[in-house]
């Protein structure tokens, strides 16, 4: 079947079997006690400078701040819309222009330097989407304030640890129930909310006994034009925010990012974008969190060159809804959206042979295209196999970049032809600032996460305990450069186990480079592992609880990135299952009872229930177990001398069970 229609060519930056150049380090093999060879320090192609070690840190001498920036954007646009936003699912969307932001974010700045903040100060936001929240951004922007974002899942004791530790006394909130929630453990410090939706009599009541006052967010902004605040514009060195991560362990802790920071890493991705970079007249969908680092950089690279965001409605449900009236350009996305689309078509093709069959013709009719370069939306198997799929984003997106968790590469290349645009993955870190490595345009080839941007260097150390060594091209993913953070805020220790002393952050992730100089992320050092939803999962915490079941010995918590879920090995005790058995007059050796149902069920809902009793999130349950009659032990390679378990070892020897559970699951 010959396709028709106007064909896009994709112009390749660099040659794709070298994507990557190497720093040639002087080498003294007397000092390499180790053996290790000479480091491989990789750095980005698309900065001249990068092989003698320099990193991007911005694209014009004069922008070089986030309050920079915006102006610069405000310029290209012509004073173009700006935010966008819809009041109802049947509406349209409608626009704050760039002057109109500007004005309304300097009156809430000077509104909040009205009632007692300071320049330097930390100032919470906990608020959905919405414009306002870049009003308030850019309001501390505009008078040297530093932005700190919270959010659901920290929940209220690591929120109320976050006050305390910042000793912050204004915070922004969306509306009612996230100004009660701070309100229920409130430190001592906080003695103004700001909310941009209506507040209770009720909760007005409890603010009040607390001595914290509640302004609304339209009273704070004509607080502030009233007075006459000259704007404080803060430096490239200024700190510009204080972003939490989640904490998987312990307390969050408060990632330092200065505005050189940030703006090195917008930059340096819009210059490995090349000729598909963002720019003036493109449209930004805003629906990933912007208390995190990807979504901010995201949205602060297209005010940058005067884009436009349209902010979803807030239910993510009704997020193709959202996509359809506003038909944007450009989408950040995560592996769990492109999942479920991938998924959902996978379910509609499977009743019928023919539609399956044609499915498949087009998806290689597809791979062949992109792999000449050639991306479009308007060819015949686009009208015919595809067309459902790129209208549902909306029917005009020419570029998505994918981050946060790992995609699978059969996901990507069937987004990849589905869309007929641009689809980039990238790999990166709060702490990092956003990207560390992103694929480059005409690269069709999945499973790997692109190159180094030009703001930093990365490279490889050794994990000997894992086996993975840099001279065999693995190891522990290390960066340097002008986009990794300051420390965290208020934890030497903390900082010290991060970022060593030549400056390199060690992010924990276990990368591998490729012969042809891009980089793929293979496993996590400190057995941390994110699920394909981009939630962090800590195995040994969840085990440690498990094992407080009667029923459990051992307990083995598995999980992939590339899964929504997690699973387990389970090792029952002995004593205790035979005198349940006993007591249910149920017979059969240990290995009979591991694959009775009604044991299995009894045994993970006893599991369940002490989960649930300390405190784990649903994410953090197991949705599947095996149950293995004989204990890990030093004997059978399952345990170290000190009885600790052995992950891969466990992982290569239960792999059939593991393999079956998920397959199960799916």
């Amino acid at each position: 079947m010959s396709c028709c229609g106007q064909i896009t060519s994709v112009r390749v930056p660099i040659e794709l079997n070298s994507q990557s150049d190497v720093l040639k380090l002087k080498y003294d093999p007397l000092l390499d006690t180790q053996h290790r060879g000479p480091e491989q320090i990789h750095v980005s192609k698309f900065y001249k400078e990068s092989k003698n070690g320099k990193f991007v840190s911005y694209i014009t001498e004069n922008v070089r701040t986030l309050y920079q920036t915006f102006r610069e954007g405000a310029y290209a646009s012509n004073n173009g819309p700006c935010l966008g936003w819809r009041e109802t699912l049947t509406s349209p969307y409608q626009w704050i222009n760039y002057d109109e932001a500007l004005l309304r974010a300097k009156n809430f700045g000077a509104g909040m330097l009205a009632l007692g903040a300071r320049p330097k100060q930390l100032i919470g936001i906990y608020s959905q989407n919405r414009p306002e929240w870049i009003l308030y951004e850019q309001a501390c922007y505009s008078f040297s304030l530093v932005v700190v974002p919270l959010y659901d899942t920290l929940g209220p004791d690591a929120c109320a640890f976050i006050i305390r530790q910042t000793e912050m006394s204004i915070i922004i909130v969306e509306d009612d129930g996230k100004a009660a929630m701070l309100l229920e453990k409130a430190p001592r410090s906080l003695k103004i909310i700001v909310s941009i939706k209506p507040i209770r009599q009720t909760t007005l009541e409890r603010a009040r006994s607390r001595g914290v006052q509640i302004f609304s967010f339209i009273d704070v902004e004509k607080l502030g034009a009233k007075g006459n605040h000259p704007e404080v514009p803060p430096t490239s060195e200024d700190l510009c925010t204080v972003c939490y991560t989640s904490g998987t362990t312990g307390n969050p802790k408060g990632v330092m990012l200065t505005h050189g920071n940030v703006v090195a890493g917008v930059c340096a991705v819009i210059l490995q974008m090349g000729d598909h970079r963002i720019r003036a007249g493109d449209v930004m969908v805003s629906f990933l969190p912007l208390a995190h680092m990807f979504e901010r950089c995201c949205e602060n690279g297209m005010y940058y060159v005067g884009g436009c965001v349209g902010f979803y409605s807030g239910d993510i449900k009704e997020l193709t809804n959202d996509l359809k009236m506003l038909k944007p350009t450009v989408m950040p996305a995560v592996p769990r959206l492109l999942n479920r689309v991938y998924d959902k078509i996978q379910n509609d093709i499977s009743a019928s042979g023919l539609k399956r069959a044609l499915f498949n013709m087009a998806l290689k009719a597809k791979e062949k295209e992109i792999a000449r370069g050639v991306l479009r939306r308007n060819g015949c198997w686009d009208k015919l196999v595809f067309k459902k799929v790129h209208q549902a984003f909306g029917g005009n997106l020419r570029l998505m970049v994918v981050g946060s968790a790992p995609l699978a590469g059969n996901v990507l290349t069937f987004m990849r032809c589905a869309l007929g645009c641009l689809v980039l993955e990238g790999y990166g870190q709060t702490e990092c600032t956003g990207a560390i490595t992103l694929t480059v345009q005409g690269d069709h080839v999945p499973n790997h996460v692109g190159p180094p941007v030009s703001c930093n260097a990365v490279k490889l150390v050794d994990v000997p305990e894992m086996e993975y060594f840099a001279n065999q091209n693995t190891g522990e993913v290390c960066v340097r450069g002008s986009n990794v953070f300051h420390g965290y805020y208020k934890d030497q220790e903390k900082t010290a186990e991060a970022i060593d002393a030549e400056g390199w952050h060690h992010t924990g992730d276990v990368g591998m480079w490729l012969p042809n100089g891009t980089l793929r992320i293979i496993d996590r050092r400190k057995h941390i592992f994110k699920l394909s939803q981009g939630e962090y999962i800590v195995p040994e915490k969840i085990e440690n609880i498990y094992t407080l079941s009667q029923y459990v010995n051992q307990v083995y918590v598995y999980g992939e990135s590339l899964k929504s879920c997690i699973i387990a090995v389970v090792v029952p005790d002995m004593d205790v299952l035979k005198q349940w058995a006993i007591e249910n007059n149920v017979r059969g050796t240990l290995s009979v009872l591991c694959n009775n149902k009604n044991v299995k069920e009894l045994i993970m809902n006893d599991m369940l229930n002490w989960g649930k009793q300390s405190g784990l999130k649903s994410f953090e349950q197991v949705k599947d177990v095996y149950l293995h009659p004989d204990p890990f032990s030093v004997q059978n390679g399952l345990l170290t001398p000190t009885f600790k378990v052995k992950r891969p070892q466990l992982k290569s020897y239960f792999k059939p069970q593991l393999e079956d559970m998920y397959k199960h699951l799916d």
